[in-house]
């Protein structure tokens, strides 16, 4: 069963507040919720991947030349190639690093009065996890406005959560359920664009990383790049 067919069919047991199963309504709004957070933020995160890479001439030589020794040119890439490919998957790193999804990440708020690192946290109080600040906080990270793919290199440090210098999708019970499909589909977007094409970018243009911060956070400027197909005739 997919997770539509699950929330069709799910029924509470929670006699006490009268809630025999979710309506149509609520299954829509969750779905709608769910489907705007995982293509917008994945979208504006291979936006900014292409950003970083274009205007970092020695990264992105690095990326196409290990598209080529892995892929070749006689094919597209495909997701099965990702893990044979060390080189893209620090450079996904960094990009989740410098530019999460969510700079807040999703608020949490206490049950009940705690102390967490010497710190008295009220019941009810709501906490922000500034997963933005952190990764460019230099007690943390060396060069933190510096795009560095090789800083991840032979490095255990990942996005899953457990190391807390780097939580682009949060961590815990409450952490982002759709990391699985956005990690991915940043890599192959990433991937794929790079390896078919050469691009070419106004200085302007990719010079300026200015920020529109909400909820998520966009590119000021949208990134215009043309693109020239560098894979043989006979693959396109």
């Amino acid at each position: 069963m997919d997770m539509l067919e699950v929330l069709l069919s799910y029924e509470s047991n929670d006699k006490e507040h009268g809630l025999e199963k979710f309506s149509r309504s609520i299954v829509k709004g969750m779905l709608s919720e769910m489907f705007i957070a995982g293509t917008e933020t994945t979208s504006s995160t291979v936006e900014w991947g292409m950003s970083e890479i274009l205007r970092n001439p020695r990264v992105h030589k690095k990326l196409v030349q290990e598209l080529d020794q892995v892929v070749g040119k006689d094919r597209f890439m495909v997701e099965s190639d990702i893990p044979n490919l060390p080189y893209l998957q620090a450079a996904v790193k960094e990009v989740f690093r410098l530019h999460p999804g969510v700079p807040l990440i999703i608020p949490r708020r206490t049950n009940e009065a705690c102390e967490v690192a010497g710190y008295q946290i009220p019941k009810h109080c709501i906490v922000y996890v500034n997963v933005w600040g952190m990764a460019r906080d230099p007690k943390v990270w060396e060069d933190p406005l510096e795009f560095k793919p090789e800083r991840f290199i032979g490095s255990k440090v990942d996005v899953k959560g457990q190391d807390f210098n780097l939580l682009p999708f949060g961590t815990g019970r409450r952490s982002c359920v759709g990391w699985p499909l956005a990690h991915r589909m940043v890599h192959y977007y990433l991937a794929a664009l790079l390896h078919a094409f050469e691009w070419e970018s106004p200085p302007e243009i990719l010079n300026d990383l200015g920020e529109r911060v909400g909820l998520t956070i966009q590119k000021g400027k949208s990134l215009l790049s043309t693109p020239k197909a560098r894979l043989p005739a006979s693959v396109l």
